[in-house]
């Protein structure tokens, strides 16, 4: 099984012209960002390169709008681009104000597709959380978790740093925290079990914030990060906008059977699209990340 992770950097279908069309590849935080159709267009034709060159079997998926957006994609741009048919396709509602949900393209049916949108701290047992994160909703999107045969995959997409940092690192460490109690709460004995988790965990540059990792409830001894086992320098996954900074937001991170089952596996880092040869269109401010579990 080859399983992927990329952030689509808001893929919205919207009603343009009396079209239905897909928005480029660029951050709508900011009011007066509208682009020419043709434009949005050629960013999601090489969004779809992206996917169709990785070939996996599952790809988790962040900043999906809906289950029509994620539809229209398949049929109107996966398929053209002749990537493998994704007869499985996963978003729900997450907690995200602009609707930007997690989601996922699945060659296999799971057993089960969960939301954990709902969950707040408390009903995570995280009752020591500050009581923004312990009475309300946890996940700033969702955990959506997929359940195979031989593996679950729990797919996130974690606080993004801004536009207070030190805030953000508490919602991220609470995310983290969430995610362990779900796995701890599915399997009597986590470190037996073959799980993963994937996605954008938002964690910025080492030198762009004086925190230590928001991700230690889930990488200090609980599970492993396999782009720690590419070269250092060469596993960045995104640039910081204006900036020549590189950092990992994007992560594989495996339960401790997958990493001992599994001592040589190396994830691949797909970047094409990321500038794009014109400079105007793209694919993702993100790279694809994926890695192949031979037998899973």
């Amino acid at each position: 099984m080859r399983i992927a992770t990329f952030n689509l950097q808001n893929l919205r279908l919207r009603s343009r012209g009396g079209q239905p069309v897909l928005d480029g590849a660029v951050d709508q935080d900011k009011p007066g960002t509208a682009r020419p159709i043709a434009l949005d267009i050629a960013d999601r034709e090489k969004t779809a390169q992206v996917i169709a060159a990785a070939r996996a079997d599952v790809v988790a998926l962040q900043e999906v709008f809906d289950p029509a957006t994620l539809d229209h994609f398949h049929d109107h741009f996966l398929k053209p681009a002749g990537a493998p048919a994704y007869p499985h396709r996963y978003c729900f509602p997450g907690n995200d104000g602009r609707g930007l949900n997690v989601a996922a393209l699945s060659r296999v049916k799971p057993n089960a597709a969960r939301s954990h949108a709902a969950l707040t701290g408390h009903d995570l047992d995280l009752d020591d959380l500050p009581p923004a994160l312990r009475d309300n909703r946890l996940f700033r999107r969702d955990c959506l978790e997929l359940e195979f045969d031989n593996v679950t995959l729990f797919i996130c997409h974690f606080k993004a740093p801004y536009p207070d940092a030190a805030k953000a690192h508490i919602v991220r460490k609470a995310e983290a925290r969430g995610v362990r109690k779900l796995i701890e709460a599915r399997f009597p004995d986590p470190a037996t079990a073959r799980w993963i988790i994937l996605g954008d965990f938002n964690e910025p540059a080492l030198n762009e914030a004086p925190f230590t990792s928001a991700l230690a409830p889930l990488t200090d001894g609980f599970a492993t990060d396999l782009l720690e086992r590419l070269p250092q320098g060469t596993n960045w996954t995104y640039k910081v906008p204006g900036r020549d900074v590189l950092s990992r937001p994007d992560r594989l991170l495996v339960s401790p059977r997958l990493a001992r089952e599994y001592p040589d596996l190396h994830p691949q880092i797909l970047r094409s699209g990321m500038d794009g040869s014109d400079a105007l269109s793209h694919a993702s401010d993100h790279a694809l990340v994926h890695a192949d579990f031979p037998g899973l």
